[in-house]
């Protein structure tokens, strides 16, 4: 399921709504022990044009929102 997800984000990195809606599926859809190496791997990926959507979704994770 982790390189499902990975690959959707690439192919719909070109829309920020998309690719923020898109992430937070992504996350229901991942097992909580790969959460860890998702959020590097994104950062690592998309980092330099989506940050702070980035910052916003896995900060409402951690706060368990």
């Amino acid at each position: 399921m982790l390189d499902y997800v990975k690959m959707i984000l690439l192919k719909v990195s070109f829309s920020k709504a998309l690719f923020e809606k898109e992430l937070r599926k992504a996350l229901n859809m991942i097992l909580p022990a790969e959460i860890k190496d998702f959020r590097r791997w994104c950062y690592q990926q998309f980092s330099r044009i989506y940050r702070r959507v980035l910052k916003r979704v896995f900060g409402e994770l951690s706060l368990g929102a």
